[in-house]
């Protein structure tokens, strides 16, 4: 090997951790032509588990390592939210725990060769503008920190709810939006993608939001219908966060929303709620 060749590859695995996922235009932009590519990948140095997808070679391929790829070496500003993130961060007590689906959240979709890779679970994307505008704008994401665990005191991170989740070997940072965002982005999806009783039980274990953080989230948020059903939950369960939210300063919009069938309507906050609702109490 020539000693250019042997320091583009030295360069290659300073730049690329083991088991993380980069795309051809990443290799391109840093100097690996396409046939410098594909002898890496003759030789053992990198391995392709999709189309235009390589990564240095380190055990199976995880979920968590795909998203951590976009979120730190591919600059995408995804985050796993809604119902995935209070799974990983302990709110599964009563719920049954079905990660075959991990959903993920941000103002761009993700590549498609994130749909190819061979994992067991599937993505599914949503759009976070609709629920909270461009409150991620001024956001930086934790940057990837090889040899010791990165860490990431950002206000704008914090204040958007987001929190970054230690993960793997290396403690590399997994970015998801904290419980007060990730609520708020599982109420959003109700009905069609989420059920009533996995809202009222996920609910029922958010005891220790923190107040604050809630309060801004709720003041930003655009969906009528996600402010509503977190305070129609919020009563239901009687949380002592609740008596510190200023409601007065939160746009409930005006009217009422139909949102199931078979219903129930709540007049404290003109919604219809599931009739089991009641007999779940």
């Amino acid at each position: 090997m020539s000693e250019q060749k042997a320091g583009k590859l030295n360069q290659l695995e300073r730049r690329l951790p083991e088991g993380l996922l980069v795309d051809a235009a990443w290799l391109s932009a840093h100097g690996y032509s396409t046939s410098l590519r594909a002898k890496y990948v003759a030789s053992g140095w990198l391995e392709q588990p999709a189309r235009r997808v390589y990564r240095r070679p380190r055990g199976p391929l995880g979920w968590q390592q795909a998203v951590i790829s976009l979120q730190t070496l591919l600059g995408y500003r995804l985050f796993v939210g809604g119902r995935t993130a209070l799974e990983l961060q302990g709110y599964t007590h009563y719920v049954t725990l079905n990660r075959t689906e991990i959903h993920l959240h941000g103002p761009t979709k993700p590549p498609t060769w994130l749909a190819a890779l061979p994992i067991k679970e599937r993505f599914v994307y949503r759009n976070s503008a609709p629920l909270l505008g461009n409150d991620l704008d001024q956001v930086a994401f934790p940057a990837l920190v090889q040899g010791h665990p990165s860490s990431h005191d950002n206000r704008a991170f914090r204040e958007a709810g987001l929190r970054a989740l230690p993960w793997g070997q290396w403690d590399w940072p997994l970015t998801v939006s904290a419980p007060e965002r990730a609520i708020l982005e599982l109420l959003d999806a109700l009905p069609d993608h989420e059920s009533f009783h996995q809202a009222d039980m996920l609910m029922e274990s958010l005891s220790n939001l923190a107040p604050r953080r809630m309060q801004t989230l709720l003041v930003r948020c655009r969906s009528v219908k996600a402010k509503r059903l977190f305070f129609y939950f919020a009563d239901r369960h009687r949380h002592a966060w609740l008596k510190h939210l200023d409601q007065a300063a939160i746009d409930f919009g005006s009217g009422k929303r139909m949102l199931v069938k078979d219903w129930r309507y709540d007049s404290a906050y003109q919604i219809t709620v599931p009739k089991e609702l009641d007999e779940a109490r």
